[in-house]
């Protein structure tokens, strides 16, 4: 709705005859998006203005009762289609906050949007991920009464239930929000995580005290927590517009592919999952700048990692668990994510070296850990061998689940040697790539 009436945040009192997408194409939506490179899409399904973009019983806030379609379209199972044709997962946002309802602020509502997030987790296929916002409570339609609602974040949503039910509902899905249970908030809208970023994480309320969506201390979670009790890694949410909805005034300020790239290293490449937001406009098409940004930003990141010039690499270390080949350096250059190269429990800082059979050059490392056994590494440095003498070019903290170091300039060598610096334990690390970027 916000797409037709110019707003971030509509109020809830918008006429549904305003949703006409005139040329919507769910498929050439979902094709920008894979060809993006994105594996899944999360669909805004309603956003805090209450308007639902699928036939719901609930309101009639909803496409049921605008013009598009004559009342009998579907967005949500249009785009859930053509995603699953695409190979893309597919996920629901559904916001807490409901600026049309009369019944927010009441008990009332929270069955409403149970009986909402029902309908999306039954008639939809397989979800991967139920986005939970936190920005919920103030000034709404709320039915006509066009006043301030402030709820308790802490306890109004009683969200422990509505989690059980996705729980039952759709067991595969991932629950995302400020406190997870599953994936965190990174605290930031700008798509990045710390340099340091922890997938533990104990999220703390505003006064110190417990958290809720909405209520949490937002820059936390662009670290995590060190050690901390709840295993919930960041997803880094950003806009490839300065808005969320599409705005005809800001077709010139799309973010251009090196602005995504950037993006990319700053999150997935810290360990974290990007959510890049890419709004279609009042035809329900990706506008064209947008469209052309998102594919050469798939086509730099699939050039980049196409060819891992670490393969068929030596790979030596001075220790192997066990003197078990199953734990052998050799697992780091054989592509499998399951296989880790690992140490006794007295040795918490080795290294390893990476022999070429011909000098390579690069500008991207990627180190991954096995993530099932924790995340483990917390300092390590990189050497290249260079005049008979190893001289160190990049160092990093933590690793997780993917660690993309990016060093300022090509590097060229045929010898390299990582230096695990800190690690409370034995390190399981699964990956260690060698990539190059293509020119700008």
């Amino acid at each position: 709705m916000n797409t037709f009436t110019g707003k971030e945040w509509g109020y809830g009192d918008e006429d549904p005859s305003l949703f006409y997408p005139t040329a919507f194409d769910a498929d050439a939506i979902i094709d920008a998006l894979h060809t993006g490179g994105m594996r899944g899409v999360i669909l805004t399904c309603k956003h805090h203005d209450g308007f639902c973009l699928w036939p719901t019983h609930t309101t009639q806030h909803s496409v049921r009762y605008s013009r598009w379609r004559d009342g009998r379209g579907d967005v949500v199972k249009e785009i859930s289609d053509a995603a699953r044709r695409r190979g893309l997962k597919f996920g629901v946002y559904l916001s807490p906050w409901d600026r049309n309802s009369a019944l927010y602020g009441k008990p009332e509502y929270v069955e409403l949007y149970r009986a909402q997030l029902h309908e999306l987790l039954t008639r939809y296929g397989p979800i991967f991920e139920v986005w939970f916002d936190g920005a919920n409570g103030g000034d709404g339609y709320y039915g006509g009464a066009r006043e301030k609602r402030l709820i308790d974040k802490r306890t109004y949503y009683d969200w422990p239930h509505t989690w059980d039910m996705v729980r039952s509902l759709q067991p595969d899905a991932v629950i995302f929000s400020d406190v997870g249970p599953d994936i965190r908030w990174v605290g930031n809208e700008s798509g990045y995580a710390a340099e340091t970023c922890w997938a533990t994480y104990d999220p703390v309320g505003v006064d110190g005290g417990p958290a809720a969506p909405g209520y949490v201390r937002e820059k936390e979670g662009e670290t995590g927590t060190r050690h901390g009790s709840h295993w919930m890694p960041a997803e880094c949410d950003v806009s490839i517009r300065p808005g969320w909805f599409w705005h005809a005034e800001e077709n010139t300020k799309v973010k251009t592919p090196a602005q995504l790239v950037d993006l990319y290293y700053k999150s997935t490449g810290r360990g974290a999952s990007l959510l890049l937001n890419i709004p279609p406009d009042r035809r329900g098409l990706l506008y064209e700048n947008d469209v052309a940004s998102l594919r050469r930003f798939g086509e730099h990141l699939q050039s980049t990692f196409a060819t891992n010039l670490a393969a068929g690499a030596s790979m030596t270390t001075a220790t192997v668990r066990g003197h078990d080949p199953a734990f052998g350096p050799a697992n780091l250059i054989d592509g499998d994510r399951d296989t880790y190269w690992s140490t006794d429990d007295s040795v918490t800082t080795p290294e390893v070296v990476m022999e070429l059979d011909r000098p390579a050059t690069f500008n991207v490392v990627l180190l991954r850990e096995n993530i099932r056994l924790g995340q483990r590494i917390e300092a390590l440095a990189l050497d290249r061998w260079d005049s008979g003498a190893w001289k160190p070019f990049a160092a990093a903290t933590s690793i997780g689940s993917c660690r993309l170091i990016r060093t300022p300039e090509p590097v060229t060598a045929t010898g390299l040697r990582l230096r695990i610096n800190q690690c409370p334990v034995c390190p399981a690390l699964s990956e260690f790539g060698l990539y190059r970027e293509p020119p700008a």
